[in-house]
């Protein structure tokens, strides 16, 4: 009788081995699933940088706003007729400036 048990126990393990772990088992299809969701993440954030990206071009193609903007912004350029002012900010004359002796 115990032989029999054994059996129908063993065989019990090889029926349940494919299903857990096997080519098509229920681990590597969470694994699978785990790893569709990263890609379709990853897939979102540059579908809406491509997104951006298209805007850039057809805004470069069709208008000068954004060619007038790029060169402003990363070459320094002005329209003619236009002034270009700098602000700095205040420098800490406190520092540079000699101590005087205080009076005693």
């Amino acid at each position: 009788m115990r032989i029999v048990i054994y059996s129908m126990l063993l065989l019990l393990i090889a029926i349940q081995y494919p299903l857990w772990l096997g080519k098509g088992g229920w681990l590597k299809v969470y694994e699978m699933e785990r790893q569709l969701e990263l890609q379709q993440a990853k897939n979102s954030l540059l579908s809406l940088r491509n997104a951006k990206l298209t805007g850039d071009v057809r805004d470069l193609k069709d208008g000068t706003r954004a060619i007038e903007e790029r060169a402003r912004v990363e070459h320094g350029m002005i329209k003619e007729g236009e002034f270009f002012v700098q602000i700095l900010p205040p420098t800490k004359s406190s520092d540079s400036a000699p101590k005087q002796a205080s009076p005693q």
